[in-house]
């Protein structure tokens, strides 16, 4: 019995590797989990945001915002997680 995608019960069945919603799921490069739209993008900004931090102490600039935005993203992910 051939099946195809909107007949199949495993989309539903895929729970994002953060906050265990079941909805649409995204996947990073070089990142083995699944993420919802809102922790995808969280986790992005935490990446993206480790980086540019590592780039600026490299080169003497400051780093509180940075720190403090990245922070904030750490912080919605915990919040995120506990929903499990």
């Amino acid at each position: 019995m051939a099946c195809d995608a909107k007949n199949s019960a495993e989309p539903s069945l895929l729970q994002c590797d953060v906050c265990g919603r079941r909805t649409d799921l995204f996947e990073l490069p070089g990142q083995r989990q699944k993420y919802c739209l809102e922790c995808s993008a969280d986790v992005a900004t935490s990446i993206l945001l480790t980086t540019e931090i590592d780039a600026a102490t490299i080169s003497g600039q400051e780093t509180a915002g940075l720190v403090a935005e990245f922070l904030q993203s750490r912080r919605r992910l915990l919040e995120r997680e506990q929903w499990k």
